[in-house]
């Protein structure tokens, strides 16, 4: 576990969050997504000094599309 892997990992959520909830067009799968976050969790749990405001475990929700 590095600090690069924990930004590699928030930068690839937060581009597959945008891609599902603004474009409506995911390119991975829920389960993807979600075995990134698990480990985004568990760095940051090891590591809770690294854990940033713009973290997607530190955020409630998405925009959504428009027409919602």
């Amino acid at each position: 576990m590095t600090r690069s892997r924990l930004e590699e990992i928030k930068k690839l959520l937060n581009q597959y969050s945008y891609e599902y909830y603004a474009l409506d067009q995911p390119s991975v799968s829920d389960a993807v997504y979600d075995s990134l976050m698990v480990e985004l969790k568990s760095i940051e749990a090891a590591h809770p000094e690294w854990i940033t405001p713009d973290s997607p475990t530190q955020r409630v929700g998405n925009k959504l599309l428009e027409g919602f």
